[in-house]
């Protein structure tokens, strides 16, 4: 009987692993594996192509980076990237969130119109934006000479010389403009929101409406804790995303003008793939590897501060 239990249990703990070697094959081969190479690249010059290159230089790479001033600005225009899109788009993904909240008729379209941008992604978006961000003929310049029209024939004629933005050609309009493309993908963010505002309890919403609250105190005392998991999970992906802004930069500006759009990661795509230093990019890509880390252990750290989840003692 023992014996029949065991053969039973091996049986299915070899299932289990069979199963479970698809995602552990592609994790190894794909993931750890390579992180693992890149680690031990970081302590190696090399330009990728030939054997004979390979030169051992320790921890240079990483002194290299703290020298680098051309690193310093990409870590510049990363941070104010992330600090000002992140609470940017979970903004715009709560309120979205609460105003398809509501209990209209045809509601499910408009959440499926708002969340179709973050499934329609890829070179075609950035390739639109690039045509609304034209200072010449592009749709938001259009939209803004309109009302500089009307509020002149309001009366208001200095409106006519208002200088427009010149959007991603500008060294100042540049990052503002990638920062608000950022909120044409909220959508995924805007999902999590509005399921966990359908999960806020209608009995708490009641008790705050007996005591006498108001909209306001009822969204700050009721809405926010409830809902406050997802904002904390959209929270730790906004920052891990917003630090690995890549693809916008690249097929827009590629960095510029003069550098104000050179973020972290379009700088270590270029210096593996245009400069041919491997071993300086592997290293760049650990001291990002800590950044991310730090911030997330920064934000998991605050979590316990404001995050609630029901049944826990405070």
């Amino acid at each position: 009987m023992k014996s029949l239990i065991r053969s039973r249990r091996g049986r299915e703990t070899l299932n289990g692993y069979l199963f479970a070697a698809p995602w552990l094959i592609g994790f190894v081969g794909l993931t750890l594996g390579p992180m693992l190479v890149s680690l031990a690249l970081g302590f190696l010059h090399w330009d990728g192509i030939s054997m004979d290159t390979i030169a051992w230089v320790g921890g240079g790479n990483y002194i290299r980076a703290f020298a680098d001033p051309d690193l310093g600005l990409a870590l510049w225009n990363t941070a104010y990237y992330s600090f000002i899109s992140v609470p940017l788009g979970l903004g715009v993904a709560l309120g979205l969130a609460l105003l398809l909240n509501q209990p209209l008729r045809g509601i499910a379209i408009f959440r499926t119109i708002f969340y179709m941008p973050a499934v329609v992604g890829g070179v075609a978006t950035i390739m639109m934006w690039i045509w609304v961000f034209n200072p010449d003929y592009g749709l938001l310049n259009s939209l803004l000479l309109e009302i500089c029209r009307i509020l002149a024939w309001c009366g208001w004629e200095r409106a006519l010389q208002w200088e427009l933005p010149r959007w991603i050609f500008s060294d100042t309009w540049s990052k503002p403009s990638l920062i608000l493309m950022s909120t044409w993908e909220t959508g995924a963010s805007m999902l999590i929101f509005l399921a966990a505002l359908q999960n806020v309890p209608e009995a708490l919403y009641e008790a705050a409406d007996l005591d006498g609250a108001g909209r306001w105190r009822k969204f700050l005392h009721v809405t926010i804790p409830q809902i406050s998991p997802a904002l904390f999970f959209n929270l730790v992906m906004g920052v891990i995303g917003s630090f690995q802004v890549f693809s916008q930069a690249f097929l827009m500006t590629d960095g510029g003008p003069n550098k104000s759009t050179l973020f972290y990661v379009l700088y270590l795509y270029n210096k593996a793939f245009a400069d041919f230093e491997i071993g300086y990019a592997s290293a760049l890509a650990w001291i990002l590897f800590v950044i991310i880390l730090f911030f997330s252990a920064l934000v998991f750290r605050s979590g316990k501060l404001w995050v609630y989840y029901e049944g826990e003692d405070r």
